[in-house]
């Protein structure tokens, strides 16, 4: 038996955003439908919880949050996880990029971007805006919990570079690249799939009652898990090639059309 969807997780980037970057207007309205029909809906980005409020400023209380690839996950405006990284692993990280000349990392608490490296090498793309920036000649002392860790690679090379940052580093962290010139250093365990799995378990609902969207490797994860995971026609090939749909491109606005057909066949 077909169960319904009780929960919809979209990443925000090339998913969820349009061609400018912003919310679709309709999303709101949508997401409280769906919230009046007995279905959740929580944003799932590599963005940190207090940007993704901004995005969704009029309802945030209303909606969930898997944030910074699943390290904070909120549940109807409440904190159920935080994962913090340790300050050992973050240690060998900056060790490690500070090797390779074309590596530059950046980390992030819950409010500020600390940049181990001069500000206008940074390259800012949609999801690493780099918010609240302070460049930093030291690591931060372990009492700043860093929820974040990524990697702005110079030379544009993502692939080959997450590859070495594999090799290097794969008994603390799985390196996804993310954008055009950025790689996330996620923690082992730490993703957008384990913040909707704790999301599953507050609510009581099942893997096959879960839709995902996603375009960008850092979806991988999730798009595996759930039960129906829709990549974008925007999306990775890699992507695609894992998921259960493949949906149309954020800027015809495909996933508020995939929420809207959800609605459909609850009404």
């Amino acid at each position: 038996m077909t169960r319904h969807i009780k929960l919809i997780a979209s990443d925000m980037d090339g998913t969820l955003l349009d061609e400018s970057g912003m919310v679709p207007a309709e999303t709101y309205d949508l997401i409280l439908e769906l919230k009046e029909h007995g279905v959740h809906f929580a944003a799932s980005s590599g963005r940190r919880y207090d940007r993704l409020c901004e995005f969704f400023a009029p309802i945030k209380d209303s909606m969930d949050f898997v944030a910074s690839n699943g390290a904070q996950v909120y549940a109807d405006g409440v904190q159920i996880d935080r994962e913090v990284y340790s300050h050992l692993a973050i240690r060998r990280l900056a060790r490690t990029v500070a090797m390779f000349p074309n590596m530059h990392l950046a980390l992030f608490d819950r409010t500020k971007s600390y940049l181990l490296d001069d500000e206008d090498i940074f390259v800012r793309e949609v999801d690493k805006d780099l918010p609240n920036a302070e460049r930093i000649y030291e690591l931060p002392s372990p009492k700043v919990n860093i929820i974040k860790a990524t990697i702005f690679c110079d030379d544009g090379n993502v692939m080959d570079n997450a590859y070495v940052l594999q090799r290097e580093l794969g008994d603390l962290f799985t390196f996804a690249p993310s954008g055009n010139s950025y790689i996330d250093a996620m923690q082992p365990g730490v993703s957008k799939a384990s913040g909707i799995a704790l999301l599953m378990d507050h609510y009581g609902i099942e893997r096959d009652e879960v839709m995902a969207f996603g375009d960008a490797m850092n979806d991988y994860e999730i798009i595996r898990f759930v039960g129906t995971g829709c990549a974008m026609a925007n999306g990775r090939p890699a992507l695609q090639a894992v998921a259960d749909r493949v949906v149309g491109c954020n800027v015809d606005h495909a996933v508020q059309t995939e929420m809207r057909r959800v609605l459909e066949s609850l009404r």
